[in-house]
Order: structure tokens, then C-alpha cells, then sequence
């Protein structure tokens, strides 16, 4: 192999590479003359590559400052450069990997080093003809990254899988083993370096998505109408994915689709910008405008845009940007050239170079001067003429200029923080009095002071004044416009201190006892902003807060004491989304009923203007709600309401499915999920495929190992059950079906399905749940402290019956039982079970050995405890809602009863005693045992609605038994007075004296028969009394013989006749009319409408998001309920069209269906459905 070296002109900043043999060589010798069609980059930008398609050849370069030194080279090498996808990769390491173009796709990796061969340990590529390699490349890790496309004759749609491999040595050979795989149902469009994924699928609404593989995290990009039906709708889709390219950083991600590209701010979670390329005008102003106005911005987003242009028809753009270029001190180079086209497959490395191709050679770009000379360019022609690229602006991009302009503004403020620096500076400057001027640049001048006042409530209000001077034409300054801010205070100072200074031509800040300031100089409207405040008392804070990536969170004083800045954060979109919680938190506290309104109003309104795009619009008041159902629930009815069934389009879909799903939530992603545990399984499969191919004695064992599966079927559910957990938890998967012991499983499934006769397709509607991060926990935690004091989501803060009046509330109830719910309840009955188990045994087999017993009373004490600490954790959570909540009194008297009665019996048995005064806590242990496994069921429907009626008509009936019992307290305490004995006597001793209330005069006698037939004056036998016989010589006695009385049970005062005592017979009247006949059926009646108050699933559903909540706070782990399978920001669902068309109806009929907001997607729905309003 020829030594190379390339040479390139100092002075070029975008030349023809000059290839050179030693000293020269011509380029022709690294292709053989002929032109370079496709050129790749390495992640860490030290090493390229390029592919000659007449030659076929991949030359390999090193990179040195820039600089190509050609120094390997591959031969017959066959690549298909009109794919959209990625064919070509190389690493740091310098390894190649490509995809041959040879009918189904083909896979080569070299060493260029040794110039040897790459093997692959899993799917053997080049022999199977069911795998189709479509896109590869290489991580920052010198990883190999493979998106494959297997198509098996079994399924009925392809599969989606990407491989990660890793190199490794293996009998003095290097080969990539694979480590990770993932199986994903969406579209991979690129695969970037640091190890992102961007994706695209119908399941996802055809929204563009980013997927992190080390995070495993989603992020939204793109899911405007316009751009993906240019995707879909685009007649030669392979010629449009060949311009789909996407390029990112860590603030932005910049996507070019056609002819379009569309600017995400990743700190926003909004787009900032959408660009025409074929409209010059609008590319070139946008560039004047973010290098004048925005100079922070340029550097970020021009590497990114650069090779966004790559292969793009040439529109004249490029050459503005060119020819303005003082600094191409070779342009007639780029003159010569055919400018019918702009370089193809721009790399740009490290934003210092970008490498490109033009008219089949390589050349190179000196990015750094590119960007400074158009810095210069830019600002020399317009700087003092700013008003005309607001004029461009406008033209080319409608009347949104205002609008984008601000939000530049924003993006800068929340996401870069440019002014670190500066207030550094301030924090080290000496405080004066709050009055003078300050000047920018000889352009503009700024004038401030500063007042106060006393206010009706004696309290001091301070004043600061701004004015903003610029110079006309006679260079004389005159007055622009002025701003006065009033800041109210918590402590009395005349005068206000602080220190300025003027960051811009736009911007100032300002740091005072009362906070800092940063204020904005709108051009185009001649106002003052406020777009920046921070609360400080007296200094008291440390400066290290602002030298953060992005400007501290407003505190709660900076809404309190500022109305100016409440005001700005209203009536700004971006500002509105960062601050938007915070702000409405402090609404709701300060009873700020207005504001709530305007807050509650412009999130509506700003989700209804991109339904698409604004969707994280509705989380500000979600993640409000907990205080909304403290102090006014009613705002959580109206949301309810007026957002139920709708969608994130503008359009609804409709899709037949096979199985009723109706009220099935999901989650609108691409389904990526990690299938690494099965590698070992698609291995072992692989050799086994080769057996049955290339030996036909192992073929014919594997057909005598199907034979033998009749011999299982005894053992076929354990088999079955087997099977499906493996699969379900991924540790095998179907992609070999013939082979190993799963065999029989997909044969007997197979033959199943299509056995079973296929249903009619139920149609079915796809909903969104408006409840935009309403499960989310929050990401910033301590592990430990969460074990203790967890941080409650929303959802388990807030559990209001109108959540689960519609649809959504049981849509969450529904993805959240599903997801993780009856799996962990399952989990806790099944211990619960052990524990009744082992007591009631011991309690209740007496014929046991001692040694069993204790065996099962230790178990008992153990399994106790383990779920008598979940209740300390909830009673330390939060005691006073603990308190409230019959079930948690009644649960710890069901475990601590079996525990304090095990531990008592353990001791006493070791005496090889049982007393006895343990026998009625054994009784009542079980009792409240066996009544906490009925409790159980409340968790289903069947049941669930029964224990919540229980519940709720106790709460709403126990001022009704309070009174009632007080009544009955009340006649007790009459009879006791009225009947208790008022001479003394012993239950031991006859007592005889004429007290009508002796128990031994009323007690039980039998007299003597005398032979005459009379019956003797002294009686013969007297039956012994007792505390029964006359229940009213206690009151505690007297208390029980009334609830008898009220249960039908006279026979406590039988002992005395009524006609001789006519107290007692007025007593029995009044208690029988008052209580049993009026109370007792009023009891009935308020019984009855309490139970056709909850006798519906709302109550149900809302007893269930309880069980739910207390899962998740006291069972799953912190890191689990931050999952995003789990705990979604967005859950969608799907509907039965028919039942839709029903409950439309019914609210139709119960008026709530006509509302202010979403009239048009609630007429585009009724459109769907074919319903008259």
C-alpha cells in the first residue's frame, strides 16, 4: 500500500483536497482517478472515510488538525448510495463496517489496520435470507450499532431489531459480540454517536421521537401535520428519505424533512423555528437575525444547519453566504465550479471543519472562519440598521416576526444563560444609591432611578423608573419609552441599593436589596420588559446560584412582591411553560382567583393553537392539582369536563381491532424494549439451524426430539406456564420456532390460532388522556430519604371523585392496574395469606405438636411485622390523613393482635402452659384476620363497589349514629335510674326486703304444691341471680339492655309488670316511638339515599386509585416510580365507537357535552361518529 498524505492551501477556507503522494500525490491515485461519492465521519472525528461507486473502493483517512492523510484501502466494494439509509461506517479504532448491495443486503466489517475480516457472534448476516441490515454505525465507544429488519414467514409484519456490539479477540480473531439488543416498532431514520435513535411509527401518530439507549429515555420532536404529511405523502418516499437528515447537540436538535427544517429547543420542548430552504430571502434574514440580534445563538445552531444543507439543490443561498465572505481569498475556485448543487454529505467536526463532496472530489471547509466572516459580514452591513431586518423578517415569514423574536429572547433566557458572567460581576460591584445612566456603545442610553411610597396598609412600596434614550438623525438623544416597576416590601428602607450594568444593545441587569433584574429593550414595539426577576433579600444569597447552564427558578416572593413580572409570565408563551407551575402554585396559595383563571385559560388556549405540539401546555395544571383540590376543586371539575375525549390532532382515527380494547390505555410511543437477555437463546438457535442445514444426522435427532414432546404432555401446563414466562420476560423469543424445547409450544399456538375462528373487528377510537404528567414522580430525589418520606405524585396527592366521573380517570385506573398494580397487589395478598394461614392453623388445630406451633407462631410475628412496617411508614408519612382512614386503624389492629398474641403464646408454651386469658385473643385475631382477607376484594369491581358504598355511607351517616346514640345513652341512664336497687344486697347472700328492684325479688322462684292443690306463701327454690337478672344495677348493663331493647330484645324488663309500674310502661312507649319506630326508620331512609349516592363506579374507581397511590408511595421502590413504562407523561386509550356514540349521548342529556373550549374537536368528533349535535 502506497504511502498518501494530503496537502491543503492555508489560505482556502473551502478548496479541492490536494492528494499527494509523500510530498504531492494527485488525488486521482486514491480512487484510481474516479469520483468520490459518499464520505463518512468517525464519532470522535479522527478518522474518515470515503466509497468511490465506479471504482468501488473505500479509502480510509486519518485526520490530523484537520488535515487528510489517505492510508488504507478496501476493494470491490459494492454499496447502494441511493438508499436512505446509512451504509457506510467507520470507528476511532479505525474498524469499516458497510452494507453490500447484492440483492438482501450483505454485512463486511475490516480492521483497516491489519486489513482482516470482522466476524459478528449472533444472526449470521450473509446465510440468513430473513435478515435485511439496514442501517449501521458507530458510538462514541467504538461500538458497532446495527438496525435490522427480520422477516419471518410465521409473522405478519416485519420485526425491528438494533445490536450493539462490542469487539473482542477470539482464537486470535476479532470479533463483534453483541451486548445489548433492543426490538423497537418504529422507523429508524438516524443513529447518532452518542448513542441516540431517532424514530418514527403509525403507533406514535407518526410524531418523530429521539430515544436515548443508554437512558432509555423518549423525547418528542416533531409531530406537526405539515411536516409528516410531507413524509407520507411524498410520491418517491426513497428520493425524500434521502434528504431526511438530522443533526443535534445538547441544546437543540435540528431536522431537515424535504424541503423543510424544523429548529426543537430540547431546554423548551418547543419548536423555535421552521425554515423554507428554497425561500433564500427567509435563510438569509434568518441568519442576519440571529448573528445581530442573538449572536449567542449562532454558534450553536450554524454547525448544525451546515450539513443540513448537504446535497440540496443550489438556491443562491449558498452563494449570499459565499460571495459576502470577505475571507475566500480563492473564490474564483468555487466560481469554476457547477453550481447546480451544493456539497453532498457535509461532516462537520468539532465545529472547527466540515468535509464535503462537490462535483465528485472532497473538500474541505474551514468552519471557524466561515462563521466568524459571516459574524462580520452580518453585523457591518446591519448593526445600525436593525430596523430593516425586522422589515425582512416580517416580509418572509408572515406577521410571526414579533412573535419568533420573543421567543428567541425566551430560549436564551431559559436555556443558555449568557448573563452568568455579567451578574458575577455585579455580586463583586460596590453598592449606591439607585440613580444615573448608562450608555451602550454611543446607540443607546439608558436613565434609572428609584422612589417610595406608603400604601393603605402602612406598608413600604418601592419604585424603580427606566428610560431608554436613543440618537436620531441629528445624533441628539431623545426619549424612547420608560418603565416604572413597583416592588412591594416586607421590611421598611427608604432608599434602594444595588448596582447596573448594561449587558446589550438590548439588555440590562440590575442587582438590588430586593432582587435582581434583567429588563429587555423591545425594539419594534419601543417598550420595556421585565423578562427576568429574582427575589433577594437584603443580598442574602449566594452568587454561585446564577453560574448555573440556566437561570435559577423564580422563587415564591419574586410572583409576591412583583406584579410586573407576574404579568410578563402570563402573557408569554415560553415564559409561561418553564414558569408555569410555579406560578399557578402561588396563585392558588394567595387565592389569586383571577389569575388562576387567565393561567387556566391561556394553557387551553395554548394546547387548542398546536394540539400536536402544546400538548405539555395541560401539565401545568395537572401538576397543580393537588392544591386545586384543597382550596378549589371546582377547577378540577371543569377540566374534567371539558377535556374529556380528546385527542392530540386535529383529526380522530379510527382503528378495527380484533379484541374489544375499549377503555385500553397506552402509551402512543414506538415500543422499544431491551431483549438482551435472549442473545444467549438466538446463539444457541443459530447452531442449531446450522445443524439441521448442514447435518442430517442432527436433523433427524431433532425430529426424534419432537416425537418425544408426546411423553411431556403430562407436564404440559408446567410446560406452558414455563414457556410463557420466558417469553413474556424476554429471556427467549420466537424468532427460531422450530427449535429447542419451546418448539412444541409455537406449534400447539400456531395450529391453535388458526383453529379458533377469527372474531368481527370491533371499531374503535383512539382518545387522549388529558392528564399530562399527572402520574409523574419527581426525576430529583434521595434514595434513602424516599424509603421515609416519599414525594407523591399528583395522582396520589389528589384523589377527587370528578377525576373518575369520565373516562380518564378510569383510563389511569385502568394503565395503572395493569401496568404494575395487580402484580404488587398480588404480591401482598399472597403474603397476607401465609400470615392468616400459619395463625389460623396454630389457633385452630389443637392436636399439634408444640414445636409446629411455634414454627407457625414465629412465622406469624415475622410476617407481622413485615406488614405492620408498611403501616409505620404511612402513619410517619402523613399521621393526620393516616388517622382519618378507617381501614388503616382497622389493618394495624389485624396484624398487631396476631403478633402481641403469637409472642404471649411462644412464652407460655415454652412453660408448657396455655392460659387461658389468651383464648379470646385468639378469637378476636382471627376475626380480624379473616375480615382483613375479605377486605382484599375491594380491589374488584364485583366487590370493590359494595365496601366503598360501606365506607362512604358510614362517613355520611355517623353524625345521624352519634345523636342516636346519645339518645340511647340517654334512656339507658333513665332506667338505670329508675330501676336501680336502693338497698343494699349480694349476689352471694339472700337479701329479703320489699325493694321491688332486689335482683333476689325478681329473680326466678318456685314455690311448694300442697297436697290440697294451694301454693305455699315462701317459695321452695329460688333461683340464684346474677347481673342478668336485673340489668340496671349497672350502667354498663343498662347501656346493652337498651341496644337489645333496639334490636327487638324486651326481656330485660319482663321482670316487672307494667300495670303496677307505670314509669317503665311510659319509658317502653316514648323509647319505642322516638327510637324504633321514627329514628330507626329515618336511619332506614338516609341509609337508602346515601346508598344511591355512591351505588355507581365512581366510588369504586376512587376507593381504587386509594389502593393504587399507597402501591406506589409504600411498595414500589424510588428509582421504579420514576419508569417511564410505568409512569408516562402521556396516556392514550382506545374507545368503542358505539359505546363513544353513548355516552356522548348521555352527556348530551346531562349537559355536559356543550362547552367553551375544544368546540371544534368536539365537532370533528361528532362528524366520526355520525352524530347530530
Amino acid at each position: 500500500m502506497d504511502e498518501f498524505s494530503v496537502k491543503i492551501d492555508s489560505e482556502t477556507d473551502f478548496d479541492k483536497v490536494d492528494l499527494t503522494n509523500k510530498d504531492k500525490i494527485d488525488s486521482d491515485k486514491a480512487h484510481n482517478g474516479l469520483p468520490i461519492t459518499e464520505i463518512e465521519v468517525s464519532p470522535n472525528e479522527k478518522y474518515l472515510v470515503t466509497y468511490s461507486q465506479e471504482d468501488r473502493s473505500i479509502v480510509g483517512w486519518e485526520i490530523t488538525n484537520g488535515q487528510l492523510e489517505p492510508e488504507s484501502r478496501v476493494d470491490d466494494v459494492d454499496v447502494d448510495v441511493n438508499s436512505s439509509n446509512h451504509l457506510i461506517c467507520v470507528s476511532d479504532d479505525k474498524k469499516l463496517a458497510y452494507i453490500t448491495d447484492d440483492g438482501y443486503s450483505n454485512f463486511e466489517s475490516y480492521d483497516l489496520i491489519s486489513e482482516d475480516q470482522i466476524s459478528i457472534d449472533i444472526l449470521d448476516f450473509n446465510n440468513h435470507n430473513d435478515i435485511e441490515i439496514l442501517y449501521c454505525s458507530f458510538n462514541l465507544n467504538n461500538e458497532l450499532i446495527l438496525y435490522n429488519c427480520i422477516d419471518d414467514e410465521s409473522w405478519e409484519h416485519f420485526e425491528y431489531v438494533i445490536c450493539i456490539y462490542s469487539l473482542q479477540t477470539k482464537n486470535n480473531k476479532l470479533i463483534y459480540k453483541c451486548k445489548r439488543m433492543y426490538w423497537t416498532s418504529g422507523n429508524v431514520m438516524s443513529i447518532q454517536k452518542y448513542d441516540k435513535l431517532y424514530l418514527s411509527s403509525s403507533l406514535s401518530n407518526n410524531n418523530v421521537y429521539e430515544f436515548d439507549l443508554t437512558t432509555e429515555k423518549k423525547i418528542k420532536i416533531v409531530g406537526s401535520s405539515e411536516m409528516m404529511t410531507s413524509f407520507y405523502d411524498n410520491d418517491d418516499n426513497e428520493k425524500f428519505e434521502k434528504d431526511l437528515r438530522i443533526s443535534s447537540n445538547e441544546k437543540f436538535i435540528c431536522i431537515r424533512i424535504k424541503n423543510k427544517i424544523i429548529i426543537y429547543s430540547i431546554c423548551l420542548k418547543i419548536h423555535i423555528a421552521s425554515l423554507d430552504i428554497n425561500n433564500v430571502n427567509q435563510l438569509h434574514t434568518f441568519m442576519k437575525f440571529i448573528v445581530v440580534s442573538h449572536p449567542i445563538l449562532f454558534p450553536l445552531l450554524f454547525p448544525l444547519l451546515f450539513p443540513l444543507f448537504s446535497n440540496m439543490p443550489n438556491n443562491g443561498f449558498w452563494d449570499v453566504i459565499m460571495k459576502d465572505s470577505n475571507s475566500l481569498r480563492h473564490l474564483k475556485h468555487y466560481d469554476q465550479l457547477s453550481k447546480e448543487y451544493l456539497p453532498n454529505n457535509i461532516r462537520v467536526l468539532k465545529r472547527k471543519y466540515a468535509f464535503g463532496i462537490l462535483d465528485g472530489e472532497v473538500w474541505r471547509i474551514d468552519l471557524e472562519k466561515v462563521e466568524t466572516n459571516i459574524d462580520l459580514l452580518f453585523k457591518s452591513s446591519d448593526i445600525n440598521n436593525f430596523d430593516e431586518i425586522c422589515e425582512n423578517w416580517y416580509e418572509y415569514s408572515g406577521n410571526h416576526f414579533k412573535y419568533k423574536k420573543e421567543t428567541y429572547n425566551h430560549l436564551i433566557i431559559l436555556s443558555l444563560n449568557p448573563y452568568k458572567k455579567t451578574i458575577n460581576e455585579l455580586f463583586q460591584d460596590s453598592r449606591s444609591e439607585f440613580y444615573g445612566e448608562k450608555e451602550f456603545k454611543n446607540q443607546i442610553r439608558w436613565e434609572y432611578g428609584s422612589g417610595f411610597f406608603t400604601d393603605n396598609n402602612n406598608r413600604i412600596v418601592k419604585l424603580m423608573e427606566l428610560q431608554v434614550y436613543k440618537k436620531n438623525n441629528n445624533n441628539e438623544w431623545y426619549h424612547v419609552c420608560s418603565r416604572v416597576e413597583i416592588i412591594k416590601q416586607l421590611y421598611n428602607t427608604n432608599e434602594i441599593q444595588g448596582s447596573i450594568k448594561i449587558f446589550n444593545y438590548s439588555d440590562i441587569i440590575i442587582l438590588t436589596e430586593m432582587g435582581l433584574f434583567i429588563y429587555h429593550f423591545n425594539e419594534e414595539s419601543q417598550s420595556i420588559s421585565l423578562i427576568y426577576y429574582y427575589y433577594i433579600k437584603k443580598f442574602r444569597i449566594d452568587p454561585k446560584v446564577f453560574s448555573e447552564p440556566t437561570l435559577p427558578l423564580p422563587n415564591y416572593n419574586s410572583f409576591k412582591f412583583c406584579n410586573g413580572w407576574v404579568t410578563y409570565i402570563k402573557n408569554n408563551k415560553e415564559i409561561l411553560f418553564k414558569y408555569g407551575v410555579e406560578l399557578l402554585t402561588f396563585a392558588i396559595k394567595e387565592h389569586n382567583l383571577e389569575l388562576i383563571d387567565d393561567i387556566f385559560k391561556k394553557c387551553l388556549y395554548y394546547f387548542k393553537e398546536d394540539l400536536g405540539s402544546n400538548v405539555m401546555f395541560l401539565s401545568i395544571i395537572t401538576s397543580t392539582m393537588p392544591l386545586l383540590n384543597e382550596y378549589y376543586p371546582e377547577y378540577i371539575s371543569r377540566y374534567s369536563l371539558e377535556t374529556t375525549m380528546i385527542t392530540d390532532s386535529p383529526f380522530y382515527y379510527i382503528e378495527h381491532q380484533d379484541i374489544n380494547l375499549h377503555l385500553y390505555p397506552f402509551r402512543r410511543y414506538f415500543h422499544t424494549i431491551d431483549i438482551s437477555q435472549s442473545i444467549w437463546w438466538l446463539n444457541y438457535c443459530a447452531l442449531k439451524k446450522n445443524d439441521e442445514v448442514n447435518n442430517k444426522e442432527n436433523y433427524f435427532k431433532i425430529k426424534r426430539f419432537h416425537l418425544s414432546n408426546l411423553f411431556f404432555l403430562p407436564f404440559l401446563p408446567i410446560y406452558y406456564v414455563i414457556c410463557y414466562i420466558l417469553l413474556r420476560f424476554h429471556i427467549i423469543n420466537d424468532w427460531y420456532k422450530k427449535f429447542g424445547f419451546p418448539n412444541l409450544y409455537f406449534f400447539v399456538n400456531d395450529r391453535f390460532l388458526k383453529v379458533i375462528p377469527k372474531k368481527q373487528k370491533t371499531p374503535t377510537i383512539i382518545f387522549m388522556n388529558p392528564y399530562i404528567k399527572f402520574v409523574n414522580y419527581p426525576k430529583d430525589y434521595n434514595w434513602f430519604l424516599e424509603l421515609i418520606w416519599p414525594q407523591p405524585s399528583p395522582f396520589a396527592e389528589t384523589i377527587n371523585r370528578d377525576i373518575y366521573r369520565t373516562w380518564n380517570g378510569e383510563v389511569l385506573i385502568n394503565f395503572k392496574w395493569n401496568n404494575y398494580g395487580k402484580y404488587y397487589y398480588a404480591i401482598i395478598l399472597i403474603v397476607f395469606l401465609a400470615l392468616l394461614g400459619c395463625f389460623n392453623v396454630a389457633a385452630t388445630i389443637t392436636d399439634m405438636d408444640e414445636n409446629i406451633r411455634n414454627q407457625l407462631l414465629n412465622a406469624t410475628i415475622i410476617l407481622g411485622f413485615i406488614h405492620l412496617s408498611f403501616e409505620v411508614r404511612q402513619i410517619i408519612y402523613n399521621p393526620i390523613k393516616w388517622i382519618r382512614d378507617f381501614w388503616n386503624i382497622f389493618d394495624v389492629i389485624a396484624f398487631v393482635l396476631p403478633i402481641y398474641t403469637s409472642i404471649i403464646w411462644v412464652q407460655t408454651n415454652e412453660l408448657g402452659v396455655i392460659p387461658m386469658d389468651i383464648i379470646p385473643l385468639l378469637s378476636f385475631s382471627c376475626l380480624f384476620l379473616d375480615i382483613k382477607f375479605l377486605l382484599f376484594f375491594r380491589a374488584f369491581e364485583y366487590f370493590g363497589v359494595y365496601f366503598a358504598i360501606i365506607i362512604s355511607v358510614a362517613k355520611q351517616i355517623i353524625s345521624f349514629l352519634v345523636v342516636l346514640f346519645i339518645i340511647i345513652i340517654s334512656f339507658a341512664h333513665a332506667f338505670y335510674i329508675l330501676l336501680l336497687p336502693r338497698t343494699k344486697f349480694s349476689f352471694d347472700d339472700r337479701t329479703n326486703n320489699n325493694d321491688p328492684n332486689n335482683p333476689w325479688n325478681i329473680a326466678n322462684s318456685y314455690n311448694l304444691v300442697l297436697e290440697n292443690g294451694s301454693i305455699g306463701k315462701n317459695p321452695y327454690i329460688i333461683q340464684q341471680p346474677n347481673g342478668n337478672t336485673n340489668m340496671f344495677v349497672d350502667f354498663r348493663s343498662s347501656l346493652f339492655a337498651m341496644y337489645l331493647f333496639l334490636t327487638g330484645d324486651s326481656s330485660a324488663l319482663t321482670n316487672w309488670t307494667y300495670t303496677d309500674n307505670a314509669p317503665i310502661a311510659i319509658l317502653i312507649v316514648l323509647f319505642s316511638l322516638l327510637i324504633v319506630v321514627y329514628l330507626m326508620n329515618l336511619f332506614i331512609g338516609l341509609l337508602n339515599m346515601a346508598i344511591e349516592k355512591d351505588n355507581n363506579r365512581v366510588s369504586y374507581l376512587k376507593q381504587k386509585a386509594e389502593i393504587l397511590a399507597e402501591i406506589e408511595l409504600f411498595y414500589l421502590l424510588p428509582h421504579q416510580r420514576r419508569w417511564g413504562k410505568w409512569f408516562p407523561e402521556i396516556i392514550y386509550y382506545y374507545a368503542n365507537v358505539d359505546k363513544t356514540r353513548e355516552k356522548v349521548k348521555e352527556m348530551m342529556d346531562n349537559g355536559e357535552w356543550d362547552s367553551n373550549e375544544f368546540t371544534e374537536l368536539k365537532k370533528a368528533l361528532l362528524e366520526k361518529l355520525n352524530m347530530d349535535k
